[in-house]
């Protein structure tokens, strides 16, 4: 029975089962609803973007909630224009604020405001599609980042 044990623990994890700790907002929200993030910016897709990636880092954090949530995240999102980094063109640089709010009934409002900045690469060649299409993936990169950071922020 002894021998057990340790196999049993070896074998949980190595299925990829571990242990992590809950996430719990300041003000003592364990579910969290993201509403839709204001866009203060000329990206066309920017607030849906910090949206989701909000949405998604707290459905990691098993902490995702409906619009019934106890506790609500909102905020506003602006960029600057992109434009380039680099003497020859090839690198351009965007810079994302979010500034987010958290609220819980009960507790004082917490708020805080995030700046990222990143480089993308222009198309070969100047194709603008390209370009396009790695300014959005750089977009929702620092959305990403910017999510991360805005909910350890919020973590009591």
């Amino acid at each position: 029975m002894r021998r057990l044990a340790p196999t049993a623990v070896v074998l949980i994890a190595a299925c990829g089962y571990g242990f992590s700790t809950r996430y719990v907002a300041q003000g003592g929200a364990e579910r969290v609803h993201v509403r839709a993030f204001e866009n203060l910016s000329t990206e066309p897709s920017l607030g849906a973007e910090v949206t989701a990636a909000l949405r998604d880092e707290l459905a990691r954090r098993g902490a995702a909630g409906g619009e019934g949530a106890p506790a609500y995240i909102d905020g506003n999102v602006r960029a600057t224009p992109p434009g380039p980094s680099s003497p020859n063109g090839a690198t351009w640089r965007i810079a994302v604020e979010v500034r987010a709010r958290l609220v819980v009934p009960g507790a004082p409002v917490v708020e805080r405001t995030v700046r990222r900045e990143t480089d993308f690469l222009s198309g070969v060649g100047g194709d603008a599609l390209e370009t396009e299409g790695r300014r959005a993936l750089a977009l929702r990169r620092v959305a990403a980042d910017a999510a991360h950071d805005l909910l350890s922020a919020f973590e009591r």
